[in-house]
């Protein structure tokens, strides 16, 4: 085995590929996808010497392990976890070397949900719609990984940075605060629920996933009980389905839907919202 791939040892809960998304095909029915913590896929491709819209493994809670068919540096940052090389512990958020055939193991997160691992020369499976990403709902890239999976990687980059402009995210606080911006149907629910639904406690449910985080806490009460036409999603969106719980819709999400949107919650926040773990207290508020 001397060709730029690793073979998959154990895929864990949820691995998948991602890079920076597809977005401009929402016409197609496509999501952007990509990875649900960009900032930090961008950063553990910095640490290895990768332009930031390099293909990265984003982990699920559990993490993954992999074997490489030569030797390869590799960065894995995101949720903190334990990292080892063939036994032996090695950094977290920063770069490592791994020797050919030793098995890089990502364990699991000892805080926030998603950990995202860079190799030197990216992930280089195919591009589909100009993106390498595994996208959950379309079922476009590549499948989740599984153990036997051999993934190529492509040509080195060169010799990593000295040093970078950031580190890595520790992990999300323990309330996760969300905020948003109410529309565009906030008028078919009730005044009471918008009250609610801005002040309530929330917490993150165990059905959550890439399509979108789905919160367990009080249900908001329609104003409005007519059929919604379908209309278009956006990522950030607070759909309300029928049993009054938010979910707000994350990278994988539908394009779109005929649920309510309560209000959209900002870019800058998802991240976070990506990493809150199920249990975590979610508040929503206004700005």
């Amino acid at each position: 085995m001397t060709e730029r791939a690793f073979t998959v040892v154990r895929g864990g809960a949820l691995t998948t590929v991602q890079d920076q998304g597809r977005p401009g095909h929402a016409h197609l029915g496509v999501p952007r996808s990509g990875a649900l913590d960009p900032g930090t896929a961008a950063l553990v491709n910095r640490l290895v010497g990768n332009p930031d819209g390099a293909a990265v493994l984003e982990t699920t809670l559990d993490g993954c392990a992999v074997r490489p068919h030569r030797a390869v540096t590799v960065a894995v940052g995101g949720a903190p976890c334990p990292v080892t090389v063939d036994g032996r512990p090695a950094a977290w958020g920063a770069v490592v070397r791994v020797p050919a055939g030793a098995v890089l193991e990502v364990g699991r997160a000892v805080r926030g949900v998603r950990s995202y691992v860079a190799f030197a020369g990216g992930v280089a499976v195919e591009p589909v719609l100009g993106s390498r990403s595994s996208d959950l709902l379309s079922g476009l890239g590549p499948e989740p990984l599984a153990a036997g999976t051999v993934l190529p990687l492509g040509p080195g980059p060169g010799p990593a940075p000295a040093g970078c402009d950031g580190v890595p995210w520790p992990g999300v606080p323990e309330g996760l605060m969300l905020r948003v911006r109410l529309g565009p149907r906030d008028g078919w629910f009730t005044e009471r629920a918008l009250r609610v639904f801005t002040t309530g406690a929330y917490r993150v449910s165990v059905a959550s996933n890439r399509i979108g985080l789905r919160t367990e806490g009080p249900a908001l009460e329609r104003a409005v009980t007519a059929e919604l036409p379908s209309e278009g999603m956006v990522r950030g969106a607070v759909q309300v389905p029928p049993d009054g719980r938010p979910v707000v819709f994350l990278a994988d999400h539908p394009t779109t839907g005929g649920y309510p949107v309560v209000a959209v919650v900002r870019e800058a926040d998802l991240a976070a919202a990506a990493q809150a773990a199920p249990g975590s207290a979610v508040r929503f508020v206004r700005g």
